[in-house]
Parts: structure tokens; sequence; C-alpha cells
């Protein structure tokens, strides 16, 4: 069985059991929760397609950790003017497991 969920404006392909890392959500570490926007379903070798969402099914996830992404630089560069800004940005990100997919 696996699923697609939309978290943000971001759609991740899940499994029970499957480690994936989500946009910052600002709970707890250990903290148990259900995220309801399931986009699809395959469940026992048939499909589900929400329009846009399926109303039936949940998602159990577990926070596993919060942590930032490798650093990216950004460099802006005008010629002949000895003009040039460094810059950095490190994304929050939070780890989750995927405990269990529920069907009503």
């Amino acid at each position: 069985m696996y699923a697609i969920l939309q978290y943000g404006n971001k759609q991740y392909l899940i499994s029970e059991g499957k480690i994936i890392n989500l946009d910052k959500i600002n709970n707890k570490i250990g903290k148990i929760l259900f995220l309801k926007k399931v986009l699809f379903l395959l469940y026992k070798n048939k499909t589900y397609i929400g329009k846009p969402i399926i109303k039936n099914v949940k998602v159990k996830i577990k926070i596993i950790k919060h942590d930032r992404e490798k650093k990216i630089k950004i460099i802006k560069f005008h010629r002949r003017k000895h003009h040039l800004k460094k810059q950095g940005h490190r994304q929050w990100f939070t780890k989750i497991k995927v405990l269990k997919i529920k069907i009503k």
C-alpha cells in the first residue's frame, strides 16, 4: 500500500514505515500527528483518486527530528563595479516516519 500525500505546496510518495523529510512542522520531537490531505491511494490492487483529496483516509506520522539542509550559496555579481555579494541559506525540515495509513 502506498499513497501520495500533500503537505504545503509539495507532494510526497509515502508507504508505511518510510522515513521522509517534510517542510518544518512546529511540534515537538516524538509527537504523533495525523495528516489528511491524501491525493492518491493504492490499496489491495485498487486505486483511489481524490477530487482533490480522499476524505476517508488519514496518515499517522511520528516526528523524529528537526534539522537544516545543506547550505545553498547565492552570489550576486555586477561587472565593472567591484560589486560582489555573497549570501547563504539553510532550509529547515522535519524528518518524519509514516506509522500507518488509515482507511475509515
